[in-house]
């Protein structure tokens, strides 16, 4: 009998269990007769503000947009230069572009895939204004290193959270370190919508009432859950940024559920620790430490023959996902700015290794012990009993 296939993520019995508290939400939304920007978006920044400890909390249509608010709230303007690692996912240098921008790569530290402090004086040096530090896959970058050396060189810091919910550091949520952050909602994250949303940390009042007003087409004054706002004086050229109503009634029902779900994730990766520990040709694991800044939305482990162990686990019925096969500065969208292979070794050494395994609220002890005897048989050519 074939074993039943274990996709990279799924999320259908986690709907199954919030379903009752989603159908109430779903069910005001249709009495309230407003779908996007209303009582369920504020309800969630409410919910999300508590949860993170954040002052203000600004609903958007996607973590992109939610970085590309952020900056220019932050008032960057036509050229600035912004620190960025060169390993993270694209949109974490093409927000910057979109803001009006521009990226400078750094280097990143190999243990936590994260910008590397000891490594970006140089690039500072060059006049950049802005550093944005990504946390990545399960803990966050070194934010006392990173916010003293923007505050040494008067650089605005802010966040590239998004995967960072529930990640703590010295008592801090991610995106609260400098003058705000961002979370994406996206289907596959900790805690993830049924499609597009984001939003935007910050304790800063005046910063928060820029976000809130660019994500309206730049109108000012109260216009959430209040549809004659839509009339309110236009103060900024803005965007059309806001979140659906369905999306969060999706995110309020699975936030109550989310600490939960986080535990859940850090067994499965200590399940992983154990299973995949000392298996030949697997160069780096995770650290499992329990740490507050540590929360797993991403099981990545390291090996030479990254490309044939994915093939070797599809064909077994296992999804896996390459995180992230070309580090930014080799993106064709970034050729202009003149880098070559070789200019940040710790970025495209992880570029060229990096697999993740599934790892998922819905996933089971049982199928991990699948995934890690799979793992072992491609790397010891042993098939698993």
């Amino acid at each position: 009998m074939t074993s039943p296939s274990i996709p990279f993520f799924s999320q259908a019995k986690t709907f199954e269990k919030i379903w009752p508290d989603l159908r109430a939400g779903v069910d005001e939304i249709f009495a309230d007769g407003k779908f996007s920007h209303s009582r369920q978006v504020g309800r969630l920044e409410e919910a999300l503000a508590r949860y993170t400890g954040a002052r203000h909390v600004i609903g958007v249509n996607s973590g992109t947009d939610a970085l590309v608010l952020l900056l220019k709230a932050c008032g960057l303007r036509p050229g600035d230069r912004v620190l960025v690692p060169a390993y993270s996912f694209v949109a974490t240098a093409t927000s910057v572009v979109l803001a009006g921008g521009r990226p400078v790569f750094t280097d990143i530290d190999p243990d936590t895939y994260a910008m590397d402090p000891g490594r970006i004086a140089d690039a500072a040096a060059d006049g950049a204004r802005f550093v944005m530090p990504v946390h990545l896959f399960c803990r966050m970058a070194d934010m006392a290193a990173l916010t003293a050396f923007a505050a040494d060189r008067g650089l605005t810091l802010v966040e590239d959270s998004a995967e960072g919910i529930g990640m703590r550091q010295h008592g801090v949520h991610a995106g609260l370190h400098g003058r705000g952050g961002v979370l994406s909602f996206f289907p596959s994250k900790t805690l993830g919508a049924l499609g597009d949303a984001g939003a935007v940390l910050t304790d800063d009042p005046d910063l928060a009432g820029r976000v809130a007003a660019l994500r309206h087409h730049g109108r000012t004054g109260r216009t959430l859950a209040h549809f004659p706002g839509i009339s309110n004086e236009t103060r900024y050229a803005g965007h059309n940024s806001k979140m659906d109503d369905l999306q969060a009634a999706v995110l309020l029902a699975k936030l109550a559920v989310l600490d939960e779900d986080v535990r859940h994730r850090a067994a499965l990766a200590r399940r992983y620790d154990e299973g995949l520990r000392g298996t030949p040709g697997v160069t780096r694991l995770p650290a499992v430490t329990g740490a507050p800044d540590e929360v797993f939305y991403v099981y990545l482990i390291e090996t030479e023959r990254r490309d044939a162990l994915a093939a070797h686990l599809q064909e077994r019925g296992i999804g896996t996902e390459t995180y992230y096969p070309r580090p930014l500065h080799l993106q064709p969208c970034f050729a202009g700015l003149g880098h070559r292979p070789g200019d940040f070794p710790a970025a495209e050494a992880a570029a060229g290794r990096a697999l993740a395994l599934p790892l998922y609220a819905d996933l089971t002890e049982a199928e991990v012990d699948r995934v890690c005897a799979a793992v072992r048989a491609f790397h010891t050519g042993r098939v698993p009993a």
